[in-house]
């Protein structure tokens, strides 16, 4: 199976063993890639009634649940990894959710499209519209994208909550692309943080 590429960064960069925790795990392809290429102990949280169908049939440990809601009941340094993958801008407290994320894993993988790429900005500014692109494909009134973030958004984010960037991955049109210039080239982020 071909993950996403924010998800095989993700992928290539957890230990192999760890315990995962994938909030927002969709149909569940991370967390069979992380447990059989891996040797992780994946669990997933996903809203999705059909993902969480999906991922249970794939033999997966997901439970129906909100990020924004249901992080709470996981216990303190649970997991070694707590991942979300193109969920944050779509969460209700994403400041929360991120805290609870640092709580619940020793360590957070975090990615989300980039509302700053250049093409996005265009759309803007020459259109006077809302873009519709590959990542985010859906109109205005159907986005589940409530919280539009940027790559200098989130650096200022964490810096101001003393989060520790661990490392951070970049992409346009699904490679990976240098850091210059990131806020306005790239089209997605990938972030792997610590407290």
């Amino acid at each position: 199976m071909t993950l996403r590429p924010d998800l095989a960064i993700i992928a290539a960069n957890v230990a192999p063993g760890s315990r995962i925790l994938d909030v927002g795990c969709g149909d569940g392809a991370l967390m069979a890639a992380l447990r059989d290429e891996r040797g992780c102990d994946a669990r997933g949280l996903e809203l999705n009634a059909d993902d969480v169908a999906t991922a249970l049939e794939r033999g997966l440990s997901v439970m129906q649940g909100d990020a924004d809601t249901d992080l709470a009941d996981y216990p303190d340094a649970a997991f070694d990894y707590a991942i979300l993958s193109q969920t944050l801008q779509t969460t209700m407290r994403p400041h929360v959710v991120l805290e609870q994320l640092l709580r619940i894993g020793t360590r957070a993988f975090v990615s989300f499209p980039n509302f700053a790429h250049w093409r996005v900005r265009a759309s803007l500014l020459w259109g006077g519209r809302m873009p519709v692109t590959k990542l985010l494909p859906l109109e205005w009134y159907e986005t589940p994208n409530i919280h539009h973030v940027t790559i200098d958004d989130f650096r200022a984010f964490v810096k101001a909550r003393g989060i520790v960037v661990e490392g951070a991955w970049f992409l346009n049109r699904g490679s990976r692309t240098t850091a210059a210039a990131a806020n306005f080239r790239a089209e997605h982020a990938v972030f792997l943080l610590r407290r």
